[in-house]
């Protein structure tokens, strides 16, 4: 018999790949670039966009820890002032107590790790907002860097060696320049976006960042996790300044100062929810590009480089607006 019309279930709803908030950032760095190009011939030029390609993957790699931590609903403060440290630790155990450059740097790292698993067990066990942990995290890992070099930069290792070959070696392909850090950035998206959106851990990270009670309530380690995405985003923050430290040959105490928000704004740019619940990889990628862009174009025009904290708090503005447009467009009855 057949089945009534009034009866029949409605069709189902399928989801708009034009309502997804990385659409809106792609149209938007399309249009940036685009616009820079027209504005500033010499934008697109080579050695423009291998400069460019030079700085961007140390921010990228700190906001790919950042995006996993923002989906599971926590944000880390303290990982412009992790940037130095890394750095500064492998940087003096070489020139104060003649350790190697592998195990410098390995200490470094761990140094970093450290700072992550503090981090992570007082925002889980103590109950403590992430925003107030990681702000007095901050603090103390950014005097720990000045008090250890004394205020001064450091020298960076020098010698060729397979460490500083596989973090900041460079090559030419064609007509452009790249760096090493480039392919860690690349080989680490496509993990991260492979965790994310593939693995069970990705569900976890999401559901965590929507209704952390829910999550546990299904046998959900939300603690760990969390824990987990703490060290993570540290250690990304440390590797990103080994990079930059070889790269430029200096271990700055300073480096790395308000690197925390300028990462932030790449991920929530991107489509990540700063609230948690939901995080975009592809996304985060575009919003690293985009605000770089914005940056180097801004000069490259003739705007003052002090600008810039105008032009991207601008660009936030919109695009959380763009979001939340898109967002209430998705909801059922609209």
């Amino acid at each position: 018999m057949a089945m009534d019309a009034a009866s029949a279930p409605p069709p189902a709803r399928r989801s708009n790949p034009l309502r997804r908030p990385q659409v809106a950032t792609l149209l938007m760095l399309i249009v940036v670039l685009a616009g820079f190009t027209i504005a500033a011939p010499h934008f697109a030029s080579p050695r423009n966009v291998s400069n460019m390609l030079a700085f961007m993957p140390e921010l990228g790699i700190i906001a790919l820890g950042m995006c996993l931590l923002l989906t599971a609903g926590e944000f880390d403060l303290s990982v412009g002032a992790v940037f130095a440290l890394g750095a500064c630790v492998a940087m003096i155990l070489v020139q104060s107590t003649g350790w190697a450059i592998g195990p410098s740097l390995a200490a470094g790292l761990l140094t970093c790790m450290l700072v992550g698993l503090v981090n992570g067990l007082i925002v889980t066990k103590m109950g403590i907002s992430s925003f107030l942990v990681t702000l007095s995290m901050l603090l103390v890992v950014r005097g720990s860097s000045l008090y250890l070099t004394q205020g001064f930069p450091l020298q960076s290792y020098r010698e060729e060696t397979v460490f500083r070959t596989l973090l900041a070696g460079d090559f030419n392909l064609g007509p452009f320049r790249l760096y090493a850090s480039l392919f860690w950035f690349a080989g680490l998206a496509l993990l991260a976006g492979y965790v994310l959106t593939l693995s069970r851990l990705g569900n976890w990270i999401s559901a965590i960042g929507s209704n952390r009670q829910a999550a546990i309530a299904r046998g959900v380690p939300a603690d760990a996790v969390k824990i987990g995405l703490f060290v993570l985003t540290s250690t990304l923050a440390g590797l990103a300044g080994m990079i930059s430290a070889f790269r430029i040959n200096n271990a700055s105490p300073v480096a790395g100062t308000e690197y925390e928000l300028e990462v932030i704004a790449m991920v929530v740019v991107g489509g990540t929810a700063l609230t948690g619940g939901y995080g975009t990889i592809f996304g985060t990628v575009l919003g690293v590009i985009l605000l770089r862009a914005i940056r180097n174009g801004i000069i490259m025009i003739g705007v003052p480089g002090l600008a810039y904290s105008t032009f991207v708090g601008g660009i936030i503005l919109l695009m959380l607006m763009l979001h939340a447009g898109l967002r209430r467009a998705g909801e059922p009855g609209r």
